[in-house]
């Protein structure tokens, strides 16, 4: 029997501003509940530019405490629409600790929890150790409104590990909400996502930032997309050019019948993997 869970991801283009930026994501986080979305992902620091690609202490000005404003904002949202919503947004705890975060907020508002993006690059174009540090909440899953969902963040999509926690974990849908440019990871945003959701057997929504920005050597290509856990796409994928929401319908009982199928969980040896931290 299917257990469909409706599913949405929101890419937008930067405006300019974070409070325009924040009422057009609000706006289309509403458009998604109208078409009947029960949970929505925003992109990776949703409010703000995408700065990593300079090294500018300006930007900081962008940080804020979660809870904060904004979350608390979502957390209305969430009351209002019915939605889980994952918030990525750019984590202030004191002058000096910065994190890249998202927070989860159930159906009722209330506040769930935070992941904090665990890997961070320090690659040409990708300036985030200047930014931000390592996560230190481990690999959390929320019990939501709709089950269990988990995030990844971006960078962190290229490290199996984490993906595999997750699915330890509980997950069902994991969120990776991302900033990544035509011309540099196209063909890995193409493969690692459903190689992930394959390798653990649960939905992935990948969601990519779209369009120029101000900062050098930006033009994000959207291209965001649901993933099964038999790697094929749940819908179509979003346009690589302008802001779009995509809503699907994630059939969660697919979960058990793959799992059942193949049993990568059940035939894992932790004990042979020694120089994974046995994980």
């Amino acid at each position: 029997m299917s257990m469909n869970v409706r599913a949405a991801l929101v890419q937008s283009e930067w405006t300019g501003d974070t409070d325009s930026m924040i009422e057009k994501n609000i706006g289309y986080a509403r458009d998604a509940a109208n078409d009947g979305a029960q949970v929505l992902c925003f992109q990776e620091i949703f409010s703000a530019p995408y700065f990593c690609t300079v090294q500018d202490r300006s930007f900081f000005s962008y940080a804020e405490e979660m809870p904060g404003p904004t979350t608390d904002r979502m957390v209305d949202l969430a009351k209002e629409t019915g939605m889980v919503l994952v918030v990525p947004m750019f984590e202030k705890v004191d002058d000096g600790t910065y994190y890249n975060t998202a927070a989860v907020i159930d159906a009722d508002g209330s506040f769930l929890g935070k992941y904090r993006k665990n890997h961070i690059p320090q690659v040409q174009g990708f300036w985030e150790k200047f930014y931000f540090r390592p996560g230190n909440l481990g690999y959390p899953v929320f019990d939501t409104a709709v089950g269990k969902v988990g995030v990844y963040i971006c960078y962190d999509r290229h490290f199996p590990e984490g993906w595999r926690e997750l699915g330890l974990n509980g997950a069902k849908i994991v969120f990776n909400p991302s900033a990544t440019t035509r011309g540099h990871s196209k063909y890995l945003w193409q493969l690692e996502q459903p190689a992930a959701a394959v390798a653990n057997e649960y939905f992935v929504g990948a969601i990519n930032r779209v369009g120029p920005e101000p900062a050098e050597d930006t033009d994000y290509y959207g291209s965001s997309y649901f993933v099964d856990p038999r790697a094929r796409l749940v819908g179509e994928v979003a346009s690589d050019q302008k802001d779009e929401v995509i809503v699907r319908d994630l059939d969660i009982s697919m979960i058990e019948e793959t799992r059942n199928y193949w049993q990568f969980f059940r035939d894992r040896r932790p004990d042979t993997y020694t120089q994974t931290g046995a994980i």
